[in-house]
């Protein structure tokens, strides 16, 4: 439940920063901030709000990375998950 209630932060995330930009203004959210949602277990959000929102899928490190943190974001939830059995 936590897992989708961060993705869908970070997805409308994504769709408010793109507001933004058509917009023009000045007050965007920074990519770092996106890269930091990603890394704390929503890429998923993020990778979906890219391609929805036709945003920042232009950029290499976008490209390249969400999809990095993915695998991390499964991994982590994987490991999280194994120490929860075991201590059960």
């Amino acid at each position: 439940i936590v897992f989708a209630v961060i993705n869908i932060i970070t997805f409308f995330v994504m769709m408010v920063d793109k507001r933004k930009a058509i917009n023009l203004s000045n007050e965007r959210i920074p990519e770092g901030k996106i890269f930091f949602a990603a890394t704390m277990l929503g890429a998923l959000g993020v990778y979906m709000g890219m391609f929805i929102f036709h945003h920042k899928n232009r950029k290499w490190y976008f490209l390249i990375g969400i999809p990095i943190l993915i695998v991390q974001n499964i991994s982590l939830i994987y490991l999280i998950y194994l120490f929860l059995i075991k201590t059960i």
